[in-house]
């Protein structure tokens, strides 16, 4: 009787044993299920690129002696695009003028900038250093300089922007800058932000009138960190108005 049950339980467990080879069988079958769809990965062409832009200028953009360049209004306005940006300049430099080091935006474009990549927007500053060299003429360089800044990247965007001053009563050689400024910008069709025109900064440090008096410092030049933040965001104000708040390099 046992050796039946034996060849019994052999031949159960063999069935069950091919079955399971076939199919499945019994208490180890589990009913079939579709495969879940895997979320497709997003292509990199769909993530969106954030745009390159590279600032010249003066102290202002690169920040004084104290300011730190990634708190100036530059820095400040590239956070609240959300741009990759590069910062070139010094501190006492112009069209014109070099600074103790000697080296104009012409100079400094072509060791701190010129060579890199492309960039989307490249933005321009200055002014308020040439004013200080008697009958300044700032158009032929800053001609030069954005001639060639084209030239080199041709697709790229290009603005151009005048004097930034500590009061709202420059000088006329600081207006004398601007228009200068203004007249090569409007000859190159490349878009100008005139802050004087604009009044970004009003009333004056010293009297402690007008938004000078929380926005620049004692020596009335100068923004305090409050007035980096003013600045970068009258400069977005001015991006957004002239469509380049999103720049994007043209392509041939």
């Amino acid at each position: 009787m046992t050796s039946r049950r034996a060849r019994r339980g052999a031949a159960i467990a063999t069935l069950c044993l091919g079955s399971l080879l076939a199919t499945g069988c019994g208490a180890f079958s589990e009913p079939s299920r579709p495969n879940a769809a895997a979320p497709a990965a997003p292509s990199a062409s769909a993530v969106p690129r954030a745009p390159v832009v590279m600032f010249l200028g003066d102290s202002y953009t690169v920040g004084e002696r104290g300011t730190l360049v990634e708190t100036a209004y530059a820095s400040a306005a590239a956070r609240l695009l959300g741009w990759q940006v590069i910062v070139g300049g010094r501190g006492g430099t112009g069209f014109v003028q070099g600074g103790a080091g000697r080296t104009p935006f012409g100079v400094m474009f072509e060791s701190q900038l010129g060579w890199r990549p492309a960039p989307d927007l490249l933005i321009i500053s200055g002014g308020h250093n040439d004013a200080r060299v008697r009958d300044v003429q700032v158009g032929p360089p800053a001609r030069d300089l954005l001639v060639r800044a084209r030239q080199r990247w041709p697709g790229t965007r290009i603005a151009l922007i005048g004097p930034i001053w500590g009061s709202d009563t420059p000088p006329p050689a600081a207006l004398a800058v601007r228009d200068q400024l203004r007249g090569v910008a409007q000859q190159l069709g490349v878009p100008f932000i005139d802050p004087i025109a604009e009044r970004w900064i009003t009333g004056n440090r010293s009297e402690g009138t007008g938004n000078a008096a929380v926005f620049i410092k004692k020596d009335g030049v100068h923004p305090t960190p409050e007035g980096h933040r003013y600045i970068a965001a009258r400069l977005v104000e001015n991006l957004r108005r002239l469509h380049l708040a999103h720049p994007s390099r043209a392509t041939a």
